[in-house]
């Protein structure tokens, strides 16, 4: 009787397991974080009428500036240091070439709320840049709880068995315009996608590594081929005359064309460690 008895509470036990488990049997979320450029520029009708084509006339040295494009209502907002850190990385890329005078950093709180190109002519001339490079960005979050770990938990625990997967996948984009004659000179995008697998109690603090982890990874793409688009560009200015190039006064720096060849050298060197790593970890 005894015997009959433990193993009824046995199974009630487990029966009550099983049910505190199940409560993550159908779990997944998906968390968006976005910003876009196109409803940032053009946000209503009167914006987005045509504009007379304009070949845009850049004085060197350029005055640069770099900012995010604030984030859609209802989408989660990159943290502004985590912005600012971003956007520190984009702003190596361009202060290697000497026909750039300065860049300039924007929070993006300076663009919230604005009127396309309106407040983008603002903020220019409050920073006193000719060129502003907008970044978009789009990052989904998925979490979904893997039915074969489920078991696992009913016996060990939420914490022994990492059963949560995270899969985060991350997009970025850089356009420069000329501000006055609101061109788009040129653009250099960027793509991560991360995936790990965590207990349930931790999975929120893994997914907020893994959306830093994939900006990071993504700005880090976007950035190469960064500096392959500015190159492209410069060749473009030479050959294809998209735009004019005059000096400022008093200076006598290099021009666009003759940075080409040190870009394409930077892209090359960057190219040959990012494989020499791929091979390390194999």
């Amino acid at each position: 009787m005894r015997k009959w008895l433990l193993a009824v509470s046995g199974v009630v036990a487990a029966l009550g397991l099983f049910g505190c488990s199940s409560a993550f049997m159908n779990y997944n979320d998906a968390a968006t974080s976005s910003s876009s450029l196109v409803n940032f520029l053009y946000p209503d009708e009167k914006s987005r009428e045509v504009l007379e084509p304009t070949i845009p006339t850049l004085s060197l040295p350029l005055r640069v500036g770099v900012a995010f494009v604030p984030a859609q209502r209802s989408h989660r907002e990159i943290p502004h240091a985590q912005q600012i850190a971003l956007l520190e990385q984009v702003k190596t890329e361009f202060a290697q070439y000497e026909y750039i005078d300065r860049i300039e950093v924007i929070p993006s709180t300076y663009l919230s709320g604005g009127q396309g190109f309106t407040t983008l002519d603002q903020v220019a001339r409050l920073y006193n840049v000719d060129v502003i490079a907008l970044v978009s960005h789009d990052q989904v979050v998925n979490t979904f709880d893997r039915k074969s770990s489920l078991l696992y938990w009913t016996i060990a625990g939420a914490y022994v068995v990492k059963g949560t997967e995270n899969e985060v996948q991350t997009f970025v984009d850089t356009a420069v315009f000329d501000v006055r004659t609101r061109n788009m000179l040129f653009r250099a995008p960027g793509v991560a996608t991360t995936a790990n697998r965590t207990t349930l109690v931790e999975a929120s603090a893994e997914l907020s590594a893994q959306r830093s982890e994939g900006f990071v990874l993504a700005v880090e793409q976007m950035n190469e081929n960064l500096k392959f688009e500015l190159a492209r560009f410069e060749d473009r200015v030479k050959n294809e005359k998209i735009a004019r190039v005059e000096r400022r006064s008093g200076y006598s720096g290099g021009s666009f064309g003759t940075s080409l060849w040190a870009a394409w050298l930077a892209l090359l060197a960057a190219f040959a460690v990012r494989q020499w790593r791929v091979r390390r970890c194999r």
